[in-house]
């Protein structure tokens, strides 16, 4: 048996090792918190491919777990700053990691960390995320500066494809996250890659994040526009922004989406972030 924390290495990483390891410093997962760790080496590598680590270079990881991904970003020379709220793992990490000199270890809920304080521009995210808080941990990082050069998640295969759907299967989130970058699906994870196993297959999302195209009030402005449209995403755009933003006529919406060149028959997951951006143009000011 190799010695302990080496079986947590891409070489000898694997269900049965992540379990009983697991079992070996009474860190049984909790359910509640998402708590699915990698368990497959070749999956952990190809993360590390994707996020092509840089020495130096300043990584934010939310939910490090364990340690698996935190140690192989460590070893391509990042500084790392894990965030991670079960106290369990977070005592085991500084005990794992005590002498690390690149990793800062916060016990937080990284929803409630003022990104300023624990990143600073250029910084990437990299992580393996907890699935119920995958939608506010991109808006979270995307909505506030410093906003990441780049991220690389790993997240629900459902989502991710939600989130880099093109115009025809957008959602808010995918309208929210395409606006502030580049996205793209890098590969699917099986669910049997992590311990316990998941119920549901995940991928790795990489998103290299845009200059804003907004000033901060226009922003506003255009998600209070994409939310109302994607209340009733079924339903012809004309209609469901006349109806979800009251003082806003019909008329002047159709003159709008004329404007636009945007047929009055479409519905709000056709039309692309750069329709989106133009529509709030066209009808600024809102009421």
């Amino acid at each position: 048996m190799p010695p302990s924390g080496a079986e947590l290495d891409p070489a000898h990483l694997g269900p049965e090792a992540v379990e009983r390891y697991l079992r070996r410093h009474w860190l049984a997962a909790r359910k509640s918190l998402s708590q699915n760790h990698l368990a497959d080496g070749a999956v952990l590598e190809h993360i590390l491919e994707v996020a092509a680590i840089r020495p130096g270079e300043r990584i934010v990881e939310v939910g490090p777990g364990i340690g698996i991904l935190t140690a192989q970003l460590l070893a391509a020379g990042a500084v790392v700053t894990a965030v991670e709220l079960d106290g369990r793992l977070a005592g085991h990490l500084r005990d794992r990691f005590s002498d690390e000199p690149n990793l800062t270890l916060l016990e937080a809920d990284f929803l409630d960390v003022e990104l300023a304080s624990v990143a600073s521009d250029p910084w990437a995210l990299v992580a393996n995320v907890p699935y119920h808080i995958s939608s506010p941990i991109l808006h979270h990082v995307l909505g506030t500066e410093p906003r990441p050069r780049r991220f690389v998640l790993m997240v629900q295969k459902e989502v991710a494809e939600r989130i880099a759907a093109p115009a025809g299967g957008m959602s808010y989130l995918s309208v929210f996250v395409q606006y502030h970058a580049q996205v793209r699906v890098a590969f699917s994870v099986p669910a049997a890659a992590f311990e316990p196993v998941p119920e549901v297959d995940s991928a790795v999302l990489v998103g290299e994040t845009r200059p804003r195209r907004l000033e901060p009030a226009a922003e506003d402005e255009l998600w209070r526009l994409v939310q109302a449209g994607f209340r009733e995403r079924r339903k012809m755009v004309h209609n469901v922004l006349a109806r979800q933003l009251p003082g806003l006529e019909r008329g002047r919406v159709d003159r709008a989406l004329a404007a636009c060149a945007i047929d009055l028959d479409r519905r709000p997951q056709t039309l692309s972030v750069d329709e989106w951006l133009a529509l709030r143009e066209a009808l600024t000011p809102l009421p």
